[in-house]
């Protein structure tokens, strides 16, 4: 799999494509696979602070529930509510399906994330 030029990664295996001081955050191809089958996202509201480095929901699939970590701090302006009926898109479309929206407190945080090839060269290990 190639993964998208325009996403930042962490070695948790989550991505957010930046567009100015928002986020979409979601998880890599990489994390669906090892996931297996996903059954059920768990979110946080809107409104909510997400602290770079910090749990800020859990994935449960059919082999085990893991806990989602934050590229970036800042404020949920948006959680994907199709997931709730259709968690299964997180496996399907793992790039396009987001889960969260973050208005980041600090514009450029993202900068220190590794690009696709630093996380191709990561996963390859």
């Amino acid at each position: 799999m190639s993964y998208p030029a325009d996403l930042k990664y962490t070695k948790e295996h989550e991505w957010i494509r930046i567009d100015g001081d928002t986020g979409a955050i979601g998880i890599t191809d990489f994390a669906q696979q090892q996931l297996g089958d996903v059954v059920y996202v768990e979110l946080p509201e809107v409104g909510a602070t997400i602290t770079a480095g910090q749990v800020f929901g859990t994935i449960e699939s059919v082999k085990a529930v893991s806990e989602l970590f934050a590229p970036v701090t800042g404020e949920v302006v948006a959680a994907n509510g199709d997931l709730k009926d259709r968690p299964d898109h997180v496996n399907s479309k793992p790039h396009d399906s987001w889960m969260v929206k973050v208005k980041m407190s600090t514009p450029g945080d993202g900068a220190s994330l590794m690009d696709a090839a630093a996380y191709e060269a990561l996963i390859a290990k």
